[in-house]
């Protein structure tokens, strides 16, 4: 990767993948692996799973965007991660609003402030 900046990667529903790859996102690596899921009806937990922890294992990817109701599928796989490369970012989808109150992300990084920090 040398010379050469980080993909993003995307697990989501039709609507959200759609738009990320009309915004030019979607790539192939040299093993003709796609940096993205398409979730629907008849996708299995255990796929997405697996499909998470490849796009972690993967040294092209610096962001992952997830639709935060398919993160709350795999929520332990989530957690888990504690590096700060790749990025996970839970994102809202059309059918589901964003709820902080579910981000573990989020909830990381209040727990490194205190009140005193925003004085």
């Amino acid at each position: 990767m040398a010379g050469r900046g980080k993909l993003i990667a995307v697990i989501g529903d039709e609507d959200t993948c759609t738009g990320f790859l009309l915004g030019g996102i979607g790539e192939l690596n040299k093993n003709r692996k796609p940096n993205f899921l398409v979730i629907e009806k008849n996708t299995s937990v255990t796929e997405i799973e697996e499909t998470f922890k490849g796009f972690l294992a993967r040294d092209d990817i610096g962001i992952i965007l997830i639709n935060q109701f398919i993160a709350e599928m795999i929520r332990h796989a989530i957690d888990a991660h504690t590096q700060s490369i790749p990025a996970v970012l839970e994102i809202p989808s059309k059918e589901h609003p964003y709820d902080a109150s579910k981000d573990s992300i989020l909830r990381r990084a209040k727990g490194m402030f205190s009140a005193e920090d925003f004085r």
